[in-house]
């Protein structure tokens, strides 16, 4: 009853661990390159590599044998024997890659060692080898994948958008592209040439893929011991981000995904990140390969540790160490004046008496004058605000209840106020907003009435999708990372629906020409990256109703904040706004954007 596998199926069996999507091919043959010594790799992609996916490289190529048995199952030239699996410097060496791809493409290979005259063409189709015949080719390799899951169409039923899918590809080239610097990469999609990156170093490679406004982020990482040698960058806190994005660790060049190293370098940052704010950093760990195993995992993105723990604390003290050496961590002040220090072996030096600064003009009956003054002109102003009883008619008793339950409709609303006659009000604390009304005191959160007004007018805006736009007079750049443009992409008519104009001239940068009303130029960029991170987390809010999200970023970025000191005019519009929205007494939050404090309760007080 028990027989083998026909090697086909063993084949395409074995492929659905190494290769679950097009991202899994571009990493083996990525990988593959820069074992064969390449300086210059190029990658092509059509349809998310659905369609092709090609790599060509100028390493060493192979010779006829070599080109047929690199598509056997464990042909490898990377190991010999287990122990070698310890001591290992290059990313390949299961020799799994191109047997698995070669099981559910059409593959065609050209390659040319230095010393031949001639290549040699390879086409297989389903692990089942078509043709070997030599050809005019340069040197290196070049490994074209057709048609990927062509014989297993329910795998290729599984796979998400061409969006998403070359989402997944731009993952997986730009750590391969971080990882060597020393090597010039460039990516082709769909004909239209993304990266064409040079030969350069860390940093340089970093502003290359994230944009130039990395520069000034970055804060170098360096630290070497006996068990693990430390390089790379972190980002300064304050550009922490919701979303765990641009956070890269490497051991030996390879890419990890470590929870454990990940916290190590959060935990270094405590204190100075904001809540639920995530650090950017790319750290570059190079450790002894007999002291680590990574052949753990199928994609070799996890790796074991021999000495964790040590490694975990090495990396934490070496992120401290960086951001007190840059004056990135806060620090204290403990400079004193000279006249108060006296040194210990400071044997008959002369203690000189501190001078006492006296100011001779200070009067504080000039004080306690200008305090009645002040007292004076406060009655006066409070005599001329008999009219504030006209302001409103009667509002009820139980009115804070009834509006917090959502009773009260912007009809009834109207009827309660006289938006009409002019009104006196006045600020406290440059937070609170208050007028007299014919029941007591109206006090009123200017920010969270605010807020409750731009959240009311930008969800109508991107329900009616008749955006309220403000042209700017010069173009507002925005940096993003390839990843971040794809995903932006996917949200850009509801951005633009709310008012947004946006142009994307580049394949890491937005071009911003227009904003939705009121938007002020220093928030744009907190905005956007506000609305990428929900949607990439999809947070609770962003599935629930993503407009809404939209409309209460705008709305808590553009509104007024506590601390603006308001004029009269300023103040009666907002009250006149916020009683025209459709809940006015709820803030975005579900917190009170006003109260209103009864006369009854105010006499209460005073008995």
């Amino acid at each position: 009853m028990i027989t083998l596998l026909p090697d086909h199926v063993a084949n395409q069996i074995a492929a659905g661990e190494v290769v679950q999507r097009p991202a899994s091919a571009v990493k083996e043959l990525l990988e593959n390159a820069i074992d064969s010594k390449a300086t210059d790799i190029k990658l092509i992609i059509k349809d998310s590599g659905k369609t092709l996916i090609q790599v060509i490289d100028n390493g060493s190529g192979m010779n006829e044998v070599d080109a047929r048995m690199c598509f056997e199952r464990h042909a490898t030239s990377k190991i010999s024997k287990a122990d070698d699996l310890y001591s290992l410097t290059t990313k390949g060496f299961r020799g799994e890659a191109l047997a698995s791809i070669a099981a559910i493409a059409q593959v065609e290979l050209k390659t040319k060692k230095e010393d031949s005259e001639l290549g040699i063409l390879v086409i297989i189709e389903g692990s089942e080898h078509k043709s070997q015949e030599v050809c005019t080719c340069p040197n290196g390799s070049s490994f074209s994948i057709k048609n990927l899951f062509f014989n297993v169409p329910a795998r290729r039923n599984f796979l998400k958008s061409d969006r998403a899918e070359y989402k997944y590809i731009l993952d997986e080239f730009i750590r391969i592209a971080l990882a060597h610097p020393d090597i010039s990469f460039s990516l082709i999609n769909n004909e239209k040439e993304q990266y064409k990156l040079s030969k350069s170093i860390l940093r340089q490679r970093l502003v290359n893929l994230f944009g130039k406004n990395y520069n000034s982020r970055l804060v170098p990482v360096n630290e070497k011991t006996d068990i693990v040698n430390i390089d790379g960058f972190i980002c300064k806190p304050e550009f922490s981000k919701k979303s765990r994005g641009e956070q890269f660790i490497f051991v030996n060049n390879r890419f990890i995904k470590s929870a454990y190293l990940n916290h190590a370098v959060s935990n270094s940052m405590e204190g100075l990140l904001q809540k639920d704010h995530h650090p950017s950093y790319f750290l570059f760990l190079q450790i002894d390969p007999a002291k680590i195993d990574v052949n753990i995992h199928p994609t070799k993105t996890e790796i074991k540790f021999e000495d964790e723990r040590n490694i975990y604390s090495i990396i934490r003290a070496a992120i401290k160490h960086s951001l007190g050496q840059y004056n990135i961590a806060p620090s204290i002040d403990f400079s004193l004046n000279p006249d108060y220090q006296v040194s210990i072996s400071s044997k008959g030096r002369t203690i000189k008496t501190p001078n006492i600064e006296v100011d001779p003009n200070f009067n504080p009956f000039e004080q306690q004058k200008s305090a009645i003054q002040n007292k004076s002109l406060l009655n006066k102003t409070s005599s001329k605000g008999k009219h504030w009883e006209a302001i409103f008619e009667e509002i009820q008793e139980d009115m804070n209840a009834a509006i917090t339950e959502g009773l009260n409709t912007p009809q009834s609303l109207e009827s309660e106020l006289n938006i009409e006659e002019k009104r006196f009000a006045f600020q406290v604390d440059n937070r609170f907003i208050l007028t007299q009304i014919k029941s007591g005191i109206l006090i009123v959160d200017q920010q969270r009435a605010h807020q409750r007004i731009l959240y009311e007018q930008y969800f109508k805006s991107l329900q009616n999708k008749r955006p309220l736009s403000q042209q700017l007079v010069f173009p507002h750049e925005i940096h993003l990372s390839p990843t971040d443009i794809e995903i932006f992409k996917e949200i850009t008519d509801d951005i633009e629906s709310v008012g947004f104009d946006i142009n994307i001239p580049t394949n890491n940068c937005l071009m911003i020409l227009g904003v939705p009303f009121e938007t002020k130029a220093n928030e744009i960029d907190k905005i956007i990256d506000n609305i990428l991170d929900a949607y990439k987390n999809q947070n609770d809010d962003w599935k629930s109703d993503h407009q809404k999200f939209i409309a209460k970023s705008l709305a808590l970025s553009n509104a007024i904040k506590n601390g603006k000191t308001m004029a009269l005019e300023e103040m009666n519009e907002l009250i006149d706004s916020l009683f025209a929205c459709e809940l006015p007494f709820i803030s975005i939050y579900n917190k009170p954007t006003a109260i209103v404090l009864a006369i009854n309760e105010l006499i209460k007080r005073f008995k």
